[in-house]
């Protein structure tokens, strides 16, 4: 029979049994089918010695294996973090700079002198903004730079 190889072992053992009542003999599905048996019973049989002794919880390779996704999990994640910080806090100084800029272009448009453009309300957090050196003071001119201690000044405006 051709389509016997692929039936599942059940059916197969019992068409084997069938033949074997009819005196066939097929000892390779004999042993098959007992491999089969004695695998599931060993599989209840632990399953009912943990239940029984109260043994539950992750084995010691399961746990291993965990720690080890964790640490490599850890090792790409905190480098990332690291330079997200440092990026924003570069993006802050150029948010700073080209507000500046454009309370700068607006105080000068409105005909008030360089000297007398504030840029109080932008300070704080460690950020100071003011008039770049290689500012004229013109609308067309003018730069803003904003510093903070241990970055990059950023400077904003048509004249940097």
């Amino acid at each position: 029979m051709h389509g016997s190889r692929s039936l599942p072992l059940n059916r197969l053992a019992d068409w084997a049994k069938t033949r074997s009542d009819q005196g066939y003999v097929y000892p390779q599905i004999k042993k098959a089918v007992a491999m089969r048996t004695f695998i599931s019973n060993y599989i209840q049989s632990e399953k009912a010695r943990r239940e029984e002794n109260g043994e539950a919880g992750f084995s010691l390779i399961e746990l291993i294996v965990v720690v080890v996704i964790l640490g490599v999990l850890a090792a790409v994640a905190i480098p990332i973090f690291l330079n997200i910080q440092a990026e924003a806090e570069e993006n802050a100084l150029k948010t700073a700079a080209a507000n500046g800029a454009t309370q700068a272009a607006s105080a000068l448009a409105q005909g008030t002198a360089a000297a007398d453009v504030d840029f109080t309300n932008f300070s704080g957090d460690g950020i100071t903004v003011g008039w770049s050196t290689a500012s004229d003071g013109t609308l067309d001119g003018f730069c803003v730079q904003a510093a903070k201690t241990g970055q990059t000044t950023q400077t904003s405006g048509p004249g940097c």
